[in-house]
């Protein structure tokens, strides 16, 4: 082989090796979006509620011919994905109020879908039926693309609307209105009972309905009944139902909210339940007692019956009330329990206690704890916080003062003694004359 043949060959494999190939591009002839809507669950909603309204958008738009050849430019998009989608629904015939504006949802590809979200209210007196909510998707798709030479292409996109209708139910349902509220003994620390009355501002019926009442959040205000049967509640119908409380002790006297709502079978014989209304219940003080009498005073070594006025300072009455005290060194006691009976806000009653004091007690104020055990209009029994009962030990005075001194009471003992001797030795004598 000659050297001018090597040569030949080198530089083709040379030429080989180095040539780029070109590729093939992709051009699709036909296509364009084809977008439908549906509502992601149920469709059936009850009136006086906010409902997350799920709209799902489907893209079943396809690519029909697609041509394959070298020195085609691939376009950007494909005319099947609908681009910039916004999604926007109204109210139609229907009493519902659409709070979200229109949302974008961005592109869909041919074969996807995605889902918008709408806040939608339906009023307590919506109607019972079948409605349509209209519906409108504007997008954008792409309808040709001219290329012009090897490096160059026009995009001709068009705007479309797409319009339809989504079916939705109103179902039969009652809805309530609590038009009024009365409380008997509520108050911090104790139960009582709440009466309300309670009206169907629906448009529908409910039977074999049940109210029930709820504790609102940290509310202070528990129910320990539950569960009133009301039966059928029609249209403008009221009802009076009450339930039993209780209030914990750290509340307030302020106003707490409670939840009213009914569990019924409907129209259609489905059980529903209605929406809770929130109603505020005031709330009275604590039942609270205070000591209104000047200390008693005693002697030490005494034993002395001892009077002290309590006065119902809470805003509710009190039954059958008892006060006990409780002695404790230098003091005893064999009669520590007086009944003080029925107290109105701002009555008071006097108590009666036997204290006993040690000879050799110091002259102060004592204060003794006591303490009121009393029943509420329920007939539930309390116990009150702990009440001072301030006792003076004073030194004694006057005749009690000299009679009290261990001489002069020697003193009077003997003479007592030697009076007794005289006039028996008096007696003895005239005997034997």
């Amino acid at each position: 082989m000659t050297n001018i043949s090597l040569l030949l060959i080198l530089i083709c494999v040379l030429v080989a090796g180095t040539a780029t190939p070109v590729l093939a591009g992709t051009k699709y002839m036909t296509g364009s979006p084809n977008l439908s809507v549906s509502i992601v669950g149920n469709n059936e909603f009850t009136p006086g509620t906010t409902i997350p309204f799920q709209i799902k958008v489907q893209n079943s738009g396809l690519n029909k011919l697609k041509f394959v050849e070298s020195g085609i430019i691939d376009r950007d998009d494909s005319p099947n994905t609908a681009k910039m989608v916004t999604v926007s629904l109204s109210p139609g015939n229907s009493q519902a109020l659409i709070k979200s504006d229109s949302q974008m949802i961005g592109d869909i590809k041919g074969s996807d879908s995605t889902v918008a979200t709408f806040e939608v209210y339906l009023p307590d007196d919506a109607k019972a039926g079948k409605y349509d909510l209209p519906i409108t998707l504007d997008y954008t798709y792409l309808n040709s693309a001219d290329q012009d030479g090897t490096d160059t292409i026009s995009y001709r996109y068009l705007n479309k609307k797409f319009e339809d209708n989504l079916p939705f139910i109103v179902q039969s349902a009652i809805n309530l209105a609590v038009v009024d509220v009365k409380t008997d003994n509520i108050n911090a620390g104790g139960s009582g009972n709440v009466t309300l009355t309670l009206k169907n501002i629906g448009n529908d019926a409910g039977t074999g309905a049940i109210a029930y009442l709820n504790r609102s959040v940290d509310s202070p205000i528990v129910p320990v009944s539950n569960g009133v049967y009301v039966g059928t509640i029609a249209p403008n119908d009221t009802t009076t139902v009450t339930y039993k409380v209780s209030v914990s002790e750290d509340a307030h006297p302020q106003e707490y909210p409670i939840s009213v709502g009914m569990v019924y079978d409907n129209g259609d014989g489905k059980t529903l339940m209605s929406p809770f209304k929130r109603v505020g219940i005031p709330v009275g003080s604590k039942v609270h007692f205070t000591v209104t009498s000047d200390a008693p005073k005693i002697n030490p070594g005494n034993k002395k019956p001892v009077e002290v006025t309590y006065k119902n300072d809470g805003s509710v009455t009190v039954y059958s009330a008892e006060a006990r005290i409780s002695a404790v060194d230098p003091f005893s006691s064999s009669d520590d329990l007086a009944y003080l009976g029925d107290l109105k806000p701002g009555e008071s009653a006097n108590a009666r206690f036997g204290l006993t004091l040690t000879s050799d007690a110091d002259t102060k104020v004592y204060g003794l704890d006591s303490e009121i055990k009393y029943r509420d209009s329920l007939d539930d029994s309390h116990v009150s916080d702990t009440i001072k009962v301030p006792i003076n030990v004073v030194k004694p005075e006057g005749p009690a003062a000299f009679l009290s001194n261990p001489g002069v009471i020697g003193i009077i003992l003997v003479l007592i003694l030697g009076g007794v001797y005289t006039i028996r030795e008096k007696q003895r004598k005239q005997r034997q004359k």
